[in-house]
């Protein structure tokens, strides 16, 4: 048996300095790097989601400057022989191979609290034997569990046209959204960069899909927009917690092994227009005790915003950083960080309208010793 094809990079160069096999941008017009048969394994080399610009010697202040146009690079695409729009890809993922260096950051705008915490942020990780630890979250260690959070494929010209549309409209009525720009795309010929589509939000086509079930054991079903698919990978994270409160995980650099299929439209049973996975979730072998906060969706001059989630994790969100502070003695920055890459958000209910409530839910075994 010949071995997998392995798609090759520099994950210590920047996309901006080496565009090989890599892309920055969704488009359709952009060429597979390789084609392989429905079936077959690929291995791909994967770069942080920060494009490298973290490095061990990296400081809060390096933050504030970073080029976050340029983040997401993607190994790919890869052509699959056979696809057509309307058939199922199929993602088993293999292995995920990570690094032994990641960070979690943040900036004004970051995650649930962007608002609240608007001085830049960098923790630095250290990973060995399946743990990560940090000199900047001291008395905290960090069990691994590896995931891509961004897989997805090519959209069609018409979606990608649609995507557009509906992401200018969020912006035109006071939204935020990252509509098409050529600055620092990759690749950065025309039409594609200043046609793409940018990658932070997931779309129907996968993408930044940030999901931290998706790791070894996981299998993946993506609807298929264009011919081949085009595969692409990025981002991938070395943990995570639900919800990734400040917006970031522990993000680092990889080798992943992913088994690309294919269903024909023929023979599915079920084509969904939009993503979907299945996993399965690891055996318990002993109790594991978790603290938890709660969030109403109740705004500062206490008014009710009617079934408004986002507010309802703001709330369970702040408090859980509260109560971080008050009995670890972490500070707020530390506290945030922490949420992000090991507290779960959990929906506990939606339909008791007008008033849902939201968890985060922290696991205490994360916990070393005092913070100092």
């Amino acid at each position: 048996m010949s071995a997998p094809l392995h798609v090759k990079l520099d994950i210590n160069k920047s996309i901006l300095e080496d565009p090989t096999n890599g892309h920055n941008r969704w488009h359709p017009d952009i060429e597979p790097v390789a084609w392989v048969e429905p079936g077959e394994t690929v291995v791909f080399d994967v770069r942080d989601g920060f494009d490298v610009q973290v490095f061990p010697d990296s400081s809060h202040e390096s933050v504030a400057s970073f080029d976050f146009d340029s983040n997401h690079p993607m190994t790919g695409p890869i052509g699959v022989k056979g696809a057509e729009p309307g058939d199922l890809l199929v993602v088993d993922v293999i292995s995920i191979d990570a690094v032994d260096f990641g960070s979690t950051l943040f900036i004004e705008g970051f995650g649930v609290l962007g608002d609240i915490f608007i001085e830049p942020h960098l923790v630095r990780w250290h990973m060995a034997d399946g743990w990560a630890t940090s000199p900047d979250l001291p008395g905290v260690r960090i069990k691994g569990h590896a995931f891509l959070g961004l897989i997805g494929v090519a959209p069609s010209r018409e979606f990608m046209e649609k995507a557009t549309w509906r992401e200018r409209g969020v912006v035109e009525a006071g939204g935020a959204a990252l509509l098409p720009s050529a600055h620092s795309a990759a690749p950065a010929t025309e039409p594609i960069a200043s046609e793409g589509l940018r990658t932070i939000p997931p779309r129907e086509n996968g993408g930044n899909m940030d999901c931290l079930q998706l790791g070894p054991g996981a299998r993946l079903f993506i609807p298929v927009q264009v011919p081949g698919a085009l595969v692409s990978v990025g981002d991938t994270h070395f943990a995570q917690g639900d919800g990734e409160a400040c917006a970031t995980a522990i993000e680092c650099a990889s080798v992943s092994t992913l088994r690309l299929g294919l269903i024909k439209k023929a023979d599915a049973e079920f084509l969904p227009t939009a993503p979907m996975y299945e996993y399965t979730q690891p055996a318990v072998t002993e109790p594991r005790r978790y603290v938890c906060t709660t969030g109403f969706p109740i705004l500062e001059d206490g008014s009710l915003a009617e079934l408004d989630i986002r507010q309802a994790a703001r709330n369970a969100v702040s408090e859980m950083i509260d109560y971080l502070v008050a009995t670890r003695g972490y500070t707020r920055g530390q506290s945030y960080a922490l949420i992000s890459v090991a507290a779960d958000m959990r929906l506990t209910e939606a339909v008791d309208f007008p008033t849902p409530m939201v968890s985060v839910a922290l696991p205490l075994d994360v916990f070393t010793g005092p913070a100092a």
